[in-house]
């Protein structure tokens, strides 16, 4: 019997159809949690790129749909993603105090002067041996980085001493900083960046500890005057990237292969990338608004001295938790070293 070709392009659309409703009902959408606003560096370049280059890995198949309004604040995000009431979420590790104590290796000061290699060695020490200590056993980690070596910004300090910022009260976030101020014996006050105009403006600081870029995105360059510089970085803050646990082993393994190829090291150097030309756009906005002031080797010998038992400290927390502190401390340099070397 011949078929007329009127039915054949009937039966061909019908396929068609089909094949179309299959790819649609195959779509994963995954909604990433966010708290920043839109236009900070941190998403219009790495999560936006990171949601793309998922999309694209996958040829279509998973999506990430970052959400336009906070479910809640910045530490309350990891357990978004334990529970499940975000698929992807972001955050700050130093938000919740005592809980992430790997965190505290990347922390430390004069690990070097780019977000990138310091991103590319912490991942890489993560995957290797840090997540052994199992405090991301309940997500599956996309990814760890840092943003770019925090220094001091301040207003009317005197910076040629060797104790810079002795009695000054200085605005920290969270993780190792707070520590950091009180060792040189400076006041911390807390908060979070979003309050950091309200708390230089109002005087309740007489400094902060920022990278540049968050000096300048904050729109706090006519609230300072100068920037107190050390080699390598006063300290460092830590970021991750997880995915509900579920959601993750829901998807295929085609799809898992796929996302982790943009995951990972990958994730770690866009995210350092990003910070540095952030960085470097925030140290140009300054130029004849903010005095750079280079940390003497005699103040840097001071700061060492006066920081030697904080990093002590924060390195005995990483052996609290079951990693050998002095190794992995030595493993992070080394793998920056070659980060740096383009390993």
């Amino acid at each position: 019997m011949r078929l007329s070709r009127t039915f054949v392009s009937l039966v061909f659309a019908a396929a068609a159809g089909l094949a179309t409703a299959g790819s649609a009902a195959a779509q994963t959408v995954l909604n990433m949690a966010n708290w920043l606003p839109p236009s900070h560096p941190l998403m219009t370049s790495v999560m936006i790129p990171y949601a793309e280059a998922v999309k694209k890995a996958t040829e279509g198949r998973v999506t990430i749909n970052v959400l336009p309004a906070p479910l809640g604040p910045p530490a309350a995000h990891f357990d978004f993603a334990v529970n499940g009431v975000a698929d992807i979420t972001y955050g700050v590790q130093g938000y919740n105090p005592g809980r992430f104590k790997t965190t505290n290796l990347t922390e430390l000061p004069f690990l070097g002067d780019s977000a990138e290699f310091n991103s590319v060695g912490y991942w890489r020490v993560f995957d290797k041996t840090l997540r052994k200590a199992g405090e991301y056993d309940n997500v599956k980690v996309l990814g760890v980085f840092t943003h770019g070596p925090g220094e001091i910004f301040t207003k009317g300090i005197d910076l040629s001493s060797t104790e810079v910022i002795k009695g000054k009260k200085i605005r920290v976030g969270g993780g190792i900083v707070a520590d950091l101020v009180k060792a040189l014996g400076g006041v911390p006050v807390e908060g979070p960046s979003s309050k950091t105009y309200e708390i230089m403006s109002s005087g309740v600081a007489d400094g902060i500890t920022f990278p540049f870029e968050s000096v300048a995105f904050f729109k706090l360059i006519p609230l300072l005057d100068s920037a107190f510089l050390v080699p390598g970085g006063l300290y460092n803050t830590s970021f991750f990237v997880v995915m509900n646990k579920a959601k993750w082993n829901a998807l295929s393994d085609a799809d898992k292969a796929a996302i982790d190829s943009v995951s990972g090291e990958a994730l770690a150097r866009l995210a350092g990338k990003a910070w540095d030309a952030a960085d470097a756009a925030g140290k140009a906005a300054m130029d004849g608004k903010i005095k750079m002031v280079a940390a003497s080797p005699e103040q840097v010998k001071a700061i060492e001295a006066g920081l030697s038992e904080i990093v002590a400290a924060k390195l005995a927390e990483v052996k609290a938790a079951g990693i050998d502190e002095k190794a992995a401390y030595e493993e992070l340099k080394a793998e920056i070293a070659k980060a740096e070397k383009g390993e």
